[in-house]
């Protein structure tokens, strides 16, 4: 559950910034990227868990009601993960996510693993333990389903777990954080993996492969009210346009018109828009 106050600014270390508003928003990277994958068109199930307390319920019917399966979604005793957010008037944002529930997901279970081996694409971040979407990875790999990680919240990744990404998605930060330089980022983590979808914000996104170098696309112009899952929409609707098999240039152009969409939002899975509205901007973008 995002939990998201807005400021005329980010607050520094040890500062306390008076804010302008509040809510609560059901989010999670997991979840709105399922959501985001719904909407974009495709038939999405999500694994992974909440917790017993009222957000978990919350949760639970917001995916439901945006048509993401549910069936082997867990309910874990205790807490579910919340994200702490704070959005400035320019639209950026600052969060810290308390995993909850997602901590519980340890071990795979068999039907959990039978819906990885039946599907098109597996979608994975990293709110859940690494070792288990390592677990995840390697029987996607096995089983001919295609991986797409998004390395989010970044970390430093084993590499048994980037043997089986075929896509990694990532920011600027995060792809400097997962490569482990400053400098020659994109070549990096092209030694570990086929290829990467960079993000650049408002600048638009990068794909690039061993094979083929990199292309980057611009994102549409729009007014930017809030960032914060503008990440889960493009990495949705990507993993979509790849499912579907498009050019990755126009994967890639399909993939930010709902990045700037949702950031025209604010909120979190509230925000994410639908598939007409992806080809209405990316058709006029």
């Amino acid at each position: 559950m995002d939990l998201v106050a807005t400021a005329p600014r980010l607050p520094g270390p040890g500062e306390t910034v008076l804010g302008t508003g509040f809510a609560t928003v059901p989010g999670g990277k997991g979840a709105n990227q399922a959501i985001a994958v719904a909407r974009a068109g495709a038939a999405c199930g999500f694994l992974g868990a909440v917790g017993s307390d009222g957000f978990g319920a919350t949760m639970r019917g917001t995916l439901s009601g945006a048509g993401v399966d549910v069936g082997l979604l867990r309910s874990a005793p205790g807490p579910s993960g919340v994200a702490l957010i704070t959005v400035d008037t320019g639209g950026e944002n600052t969060i810290v996510v308390a995993p909850g529930a997602n901590g519980t997901v340890v071990e795979l279970t068999e039907p959990e693993l039978a819906a990885i081996a039946g599907a098109d694409l597996l979608l994975c971040q990293l709110e859940t333990p690494v070792s288990t979407v390592g677990a995840a990875a390697t029987h996607a790999r096995a089983h001919g389903t295609r991986v797409v990680l998004n390395a989010a919240p970044a970390a430093s990744l084993p590499a048994d777990l980037l043997a089986c990404v075929d896509v990694l998605v990532v920011n600027e930060h995060e792809a400097a954080i997962v490569a482990g330089v400053s400098d020659g980022v994109l070549d990096t983590l092209l030694r570990s993996v086929p290829a990467v979808a960079l993000t650049l914000g408002a600048a638009g996104a990068t794909y690039a492969t061993r094979l083929d170098g990199a292309v980057t696309v611009p994102a549409p112009r729009v007014n930017a009210v809030d960032t914060t899952a503008a990440g889960d929409a493009f990495t949705g609707a990507f993993v979509v346009a790849l499912a579907e098999g498009r050019p990755h240039d126009e994967a890639l152009r399909w993939a930010c018109a709902a990045g700037a969409l949702c950031a025209t939002r604010p909120g979190a899975s509230t925000a994410l828009p639908m598939r007409r509205e992806i080809d209405e901007l990316f058709a006029n973008g």
